[in-house]
């Protein structure tokens, strides 16, 4: 397989896809199908983890780069390479560049995690940061494909790229030869596109779900469009989705090809983020967590067996903590209150009796003593509680009104 950079728009076909497949083969790792009893449980039909968050670089995206970059012209391959991305592309295409012996170069928003950045120079790139957003980023790497002749690798509008993600899907089928149901997050679409030009060629039959965070979703009014249309200021927690206007290439295949697409939010993206991290042992990144995202939301909508793709596991250790605080509290499992009492010795020691009293966790106190807002003989206390649901969280509340205290928040 190679093509020059005019073919981008080309059509994607299974041969494409069987033929990225023979080309990653000893390069990608064919990733684990794991059973979860309890979102089978939930289903009421078998539902498997396809677990590309446990993929070399933690995402699904070295497949595509690989079969992009490796589908270079050599004159192409020696002028370089140049991608734009946050965290996952950006490793993708950092290690397959060293793979291939080609030269790197990714822009990184300045904000970028730092673990993401020190791994895709580890993975052999030349990292350089620009702007405090994607688009920034995204346009300073261009001008610098512009200014040096290097290839501007795209993270999904492109076919290469979608034939390379598409071997995905062909590992779904291997894995799950039964499978009814396939759900897989959508940002640009290059996932969805390929999962679907491998999965509608072979199984018609097999129902194809893309999963969008509610506040980034541009497939659903682009699809009724009928051409790719942006969203304004796209808003979530799950950035490996957070793509403000569908790719033209996978659009035109989402559009013929996926069956549906819906849209998650936030606090159900946090509780299954939760749910793969307790439930089934596996740390996966907001993104990758939004198919098991639309599982919870509507668990009697899918036809099983069900296969959720975890697209990636690339999740911030500081985001990793709020979103699952965030979690918890969607679940009734964390309580944050704001009270005040009177400053007098002993007052705080006999606010935490009153919650042990009700079995309530505390997990962190701020106690504010001097405050304009205070009166003279007041003191406000914020309380972070590990509960054990709604109902243990209404009871919270309820003694510590009995005993005598105000909450404000």
């Amino acid at each position: 397989m190679s093509y020059s950079t005019a073919d981008s728009f080309r059509p994607v076909t299974l041969d494409d896809v069987r033929g990225a497949q023979k080309m990653l083969s000893g390069v990608a790792r064919v990733t684990a199908m794991e059973g979860s009893r309890h979102l089978s449980q939930m289903v009421g039909a078998p539902v498997h983890l396809k677990c590309e968050n446990l993929q070399r670089t933690g995402s699904f995206k070295l497949r595509g780069a690989y079969v992009r970059i490796a589908g270079l012209l050599p004159e192409e391959r020696a002028a370089g390479v140049v991608a734009a991305s946050a965290g996952n592309h950006a490793q993708g295409v950092a290690l397959a560049s060293a793979l291939l012996g080609v030269r790197s170069t990714v822009f990184m928003p300045k904000g970028a995690p730092l673990p993401k950045v020190s791994a895709t120079r580890d993975y052999g790139a030349e990292v350089r940061l620009h702007g405090q957003v994607v688009d920034e980023t995204l346009a300073a790497a261009q001008e610098y494909a512009a200014e040096t002749g290097a290839v501007f690798i795209h993270p999904f509008d492109h076919s290469d790229i979608i034939a390379g993600q598409g071997t995905v899907g062909l590992e779904i089928l291997e894995q799950c030869p039964e499978a009814r149901t396939i759900l897989v997050g959508i940002g640009g679409g290059g996932l969805a596109a390929g999962i679907a030009v491998a999965v509608k060629s072979l199984r018609p039959d097999v129902r194809v779900v893309g999963v969008q965070a509610a506040g980034a979703a541009a497939y659903p009014p682009s699809l009724a469009a009928g051409r790719p249309v942006s969203v304004e200021n796209p808003a979530t927690m799950a950035d490996g989705i957070k793509v403000g206007r569908p790719g033209d290439v996978p659009f035109g295949i989402v559009g013929e090809l996926v069956d549906e697409v819906r849209t998650v939010s936030e606090d159900e993206l946090s509780a299954a983020l939760l749910l793969c991290l307790e439930r089934a042992k596996l740390v996966v990144e907001p993104a990758g967590a939004s198919p098991v995202a639309a599982l919870l939301s509507e668990p009697g909508a899918f036809e099983g067996p069900v296969v959720a793709v975890l697209s990636g596991g690339n999740v911030d250790p500081v985001l990793m903590e709020r979103v699952l605080r965030h979690g918890m509290a969607a679940q009734g499992r964390y309580l944050a209150v704001r009270l005040r009492l009177t400053d007098r010795p002993g007052a705080l020691a006999t606010l935490l009796g009153a919650l042990s009293v009700v079995d309530a966790n505390v997990l962190d106190v701020s106690h504010v003593r001097t405050d304009p807002r205070l009166g003279l003989t007041e003191a406000e206390v914020e309380l972070h509680l590990e509960t054990k649901g709604p109902a243990h969280c209404a009871e919270v509340g309820q003694a510590l009104r009995e005993a005598g205290y105000t909450v404000i928040g």
